[in-house]
């Protein structure tokens, strides 16, 4: 069996484009991106999800050495990378959860070395395992590929996201980064806020009390046992922002 250099050539051509996007998406969106999935493997579930997709649609044959196909390539990248950025936004408010969390327990010196977000507070470490749990136990894997699948239909290759409604929508949904930080943080929040109250009713009292050995050992028992009773409503809030991140990217991206 022959295969002419002109089929080749146009394979390469029109597969290229859909790669250039899955790749970026996989680049940004959370857990895919993280340090701990290699590289290699990256490179093969984008060159899985290309050929699966490929066949199902007819691709524009554009010159990659062309000064629209670098245009083009901008443009598939630029699109990959909205589709995961609008997901980091639920893991940085995950990481502010924890750093506020952290601060009102005294532990915000108690941090770890994470290479994606820097140096985070071990809470913010242990609710990012929540969060990736939660993303992946709901499916959330399957339901970003089906949306990226969806998305070459409602903006196929050739189309462009640089519009002002999608910037609009874009930095309208940035703003949960804090206020879902805070919503998860709250309940931890009110109740550090009451027990440090007590703690300065106390010290008011009794002034020969040290709060320096009695009050901080009692706040950070006290805040981790806050932090362990309010993980029901802290998941909740997570998978809530999950949903909302996957409701904003279709909205984007128009996908039914």
């Amino acid at each position: 069996m022959e295969f002419p250099i002109s089929d080749i050539n146009k394979i390469i051509y029109s597969s290229i484009w859909p790669m250039l996007r899955i790749s970026a998406l996989l680049a940004i969106a959370p857990f895919f991106s993280i340090k701990a999935l290699p590289l290699r493997i990256r490179i093969l579930i984008g060159l899985s999800l290309t050929i699966f997709i490929y066949p199902e649609m007819t691709w524009p044959e554009i010159d990659p050495f062309s000064a629209p196909g670098v245009l083009e390539i901008i443009n598939q990248i630029f699109i990959g990378c909205l589709m995961g950025f609008v997901l980091q936004i639920v893991v940085a408010a995950v990481v502010i959860a924890g750093q506020i969390i952290s601060n009102a327990n005294g532990l915000s010196m108690a941090t770890l070395m994470d290479p994606s977000m820097g140096n985070v507070p071990v809470i913010s470490q242990f609710l990012l395992i929540i969060a990736t749990l939660i993303f992946m136990g709901t499916g959330g894997h399957l339901i970003l590929i089906s949306v990226l699948f969806k998305s070459f239909i409602s903006v196929p290759i050739g189309a462009s996201l640089l519009d002002p409604i999608v910037w609009g929508k874009l930095l309208s949904w940035s703003s949960v980064m804090f206020a879902g930080g805070l919503m998860m943080a709250l309940p931890v929040m009110a109740t550090m806020l009451v027990i440090n109250a007590g703690l300065g009713v106390v010290t008011r009292a009794a002034p020969s009390l040290n709060i320096f050995s009695i009050g901080f050992p009692a706040l950070i028992v006290a805040g981790l046992l806050a932090t362990l009773f309010s993980l029901e409503s802290i998941g909740l809030r997570i998978e809530w922002l999950w949903q909302k991140a996957f409701s904003t990217l279709s909205d984007i991206l128009q996908v039914s």
